[in-house]
């Protein structure tokens, strides 16, 4: 790990990236959420929700591995997850063997909504970032992007649920294929 030192600056290129990488997240962000949320009234945390639910066993998870998997606090998925519940989109399930231990379960509401939500988000995900690239273009900030922390995590997977879609690209399938293939029962 580099520490910065009073002669560290941060300038020219590595400043325009930066710079250019926080502000694009933020707007690309801030659309994708107005959209789902005008759309189907949900935010792009409970769209993120009910696609870790729709790609877990079971279809549910734990309060803390929810929590890890969207890097909210515990309190933040609580408040998050009681929205979802209120809105009958996912249930709260008791651990038969710990008491301490709470699931949520995505419902078949919840379910429904993720694979409709999802033709919005990816429309989105292609219009506010994969049309400014080439798929050459793609297919290299998905390796450079790679290198970021917290990069590792991402297992493939997809971005929405529909069964009349063909499944999940596999890994020799560019970057921008895996991310947002519509894909079968247990994918996003």
């Amino acid at each position: 790990m580099s520490v910065a030192t009073p002669n560290t600056k941060l300038d020219g290129a590595a400043l325009a990236a930066w710079l250019s990488y926080l502000k694009s997240h933020a707007m690309i962000l801030r659309e994708l959420d107005a959209e789902l949320v005008a759309t189907h009234g949900i935010t792009t945390h409970d769209y993120e929700v009910l696609l870790n639910l729709a790609q877990s066993e079971d279809q549910q998870l734990s309060m803390s591995e929810l929590a890890n998997r969207t890097m909210l606090t515990r309190s933040g998925i609580t408040r998050l997850v009681d929205g979802l519940v209120k809105s009958g989109l996912i249930e709260r399930v008791s651990c038969d063997r710990d008491a301490r231990v709470s699931y949520a379960h995505l419902t078949e509401a919840g379910y429904a909504e993720l694979r409709e939500a999802g033709y919005t988000h990816i429309a989105g995900i292609e219009r506010l970032f994969l049309a400014n690239f080439s798929q050459e273009d793609v297919e290299q900030l998905a390796q450079l992007l790679s290198h970021l922390p917290g990069a590792d995590e991402f297992t493939g997977g997809c971005c929405t649920a529909d069964d009349d879609v063909p499944a999940c690209a596999v890994d020799d399938e560019p970057a921008a294929s895996k991310a947002c293939a519509l894909a079968d029962d247990t994918s996003l």
